[in-house]
């Protein structure tokens, strides 16, 4: 006798959980998240603070940028992730994308780790967004107060930079304008 075929969850199957729980489907399964620590929602926001004037605003940089913090992203029918950030080049995609989940795929995103999203974020997360052809992404690692900056390549994704909590630092894609890395974390104890 053969097992039943596994059911291989849709966007459909996160449509269907409550309004506030934070789940993805990664190779088919549904995975729902913890709500994440302040440490880790303060270091977010405070990157995407700093990005959205220059990049998306065009104010004291170059513009040309849509940022999106956690939304769900559909890499597949199978795979459907929620960056803690996603950015699309204007160029590429003209329009806002406004629709759940979106189905272009990010030119960058940008990963927090925490201890019970970072094996994923680093390993499955990781992989699909590889697979999508994701050129640039962003591992921050809140606890221990590094950013790692990863680009694609033909054999995959390779560190470029990994910077800590100190000093200004142009971090590719957005090079254009400086970031002050003290700012992103908050105030060591």
């Amino acid at each position: 006798m053969t097992a039943p075929a596994k059911h291989l969850a849709t966007y459909a199957d996160l449509q269907r959980l409550h309004e506030d729980a934070r789940g993805e489907i990664i190779a088919g399964e549904l995975v729902v998240q913890p709500s994440p620590t302040p440490l880790h929602q303060s270091t977010i926001g405070e990157i995407y603070a700093e990005l959205r004037n220059p990049f998306q605003r065009g104010r004291g940089g170059p513009g040309g940028w849509w940022l999106i913090p956690d939304v769900d992203v559909e890499f597949g029918p199978h795979d459907i992730c929620r960056p803690d950030i996603s950015g699309w080049r204007k160029e590429r995609v003209p329009r806002f994308p406004g629709e759940r989940p979106v189905t272009e795929r990010p030119d960058w995103v940008c990963e927090g780790l925490s201890p019970s999203s970072a094996l994923r974020d680093q390993g499955e997360k990781r992989a699909i967004y590889q697979r999508a052809g994701v050129p640039w992404y962003w591992v921050v690692d809140p606890q221990n107060r590094t950013l790692t900056v990863l680009r694609l390549v033909a054999d995959g994704f390779v560190v470029t930079q990994v910077v800590g909590d100190s000093g200004l630092v142009a971090l590719s894609p957005f090079d254009a304008v400086e970031i002050d890395l003290k700012g992103l974390f908050p105030p060591a104890e």
